[in-house]
């Protein structure tokens, strides 16, 4: 078996669905995996809410401006005491130093909503829409020092039409990571 510590800064949609994936893939072939932790950086984000639901230990780090290496340290010691095989980012809006990022090399990976290289940032979505992109959708990556720079793992996307608001995008795009997110996570742990 092995377990995931998630990285949140909202609502957590991505979390529960990873959590609720991996909670149903336990009675199938193949070993059985956790998410074991949850980290968030926003004591108000109701990611830690669906943590509680789900009944999955749940911790908010701080950051103090200057020290982010201090808050890293925290989160890699709560990873590190759930056991963390895999460090899945869904939705945490804090770039990493490359402290964090060296600890976990190879075991940390990010979703993006937009095709990578393009549009990398906190506004991807956005942007691709912005851009008049004919084809949006999203990127799962490794995560390395840079923004959203990270070798890509499995991208999926979907032609945009003339009359697509950016609300039908986001939730098209929400579809996308629910369904691809929590399959690439149980891919990765199942190796």
């Amino acid at each position: 078996m092995a377990r995931v510590g998630v990285l949140a800064s909202g609502g957590g949609s991505n979390f529960q669905a990873i959590a609720l994936h991996l909670a149903a893939q336990a009675g199938t072939s193949g070993a059985p995996h956790e998410v074991a932790v949850l980290v968030c950086d926003k004591a108000s984000a109701y990611c830690l809410d669906r943590a509680a639901k789900l009944g999955i230990p749940a911790h908010v780090v701080t950051y103090v401006k200057g020290e982010r290496e201090a808050a890293e340290a925290q989160m890699t010691s709560w990873l590190e005491q759930a056991g963390t095989d895999l460090v899945v980012l869904a939705g945490f809006m804090r770039i990493l130093t490359p402290f964090f990022v060296r600890r976990w090399r190879g075991k940390l990976i990010n979703i993006h909503p937009s095709l990578l290289p393009r549009h990398p940032g906190a506004h991807g979505l956005e942007d691709s829409y912005d851009s008049g992109d004919t084809e949006l959708g999203i990127t799962v990556h490794w995560v390395d020092e840079g923004v959203d720079t990270g070798e890509v793992i499995e991208q999926r996307s979907f032609a945009r039409h003339a009359k697509m608001s950016l609300e039908e995008a986001e939730f098209r795009i929400h579809q996308l990571e629910h369904e691809i997110y929590p399959a690439v996570v149980k891919r990765l742990l199942d190796r």
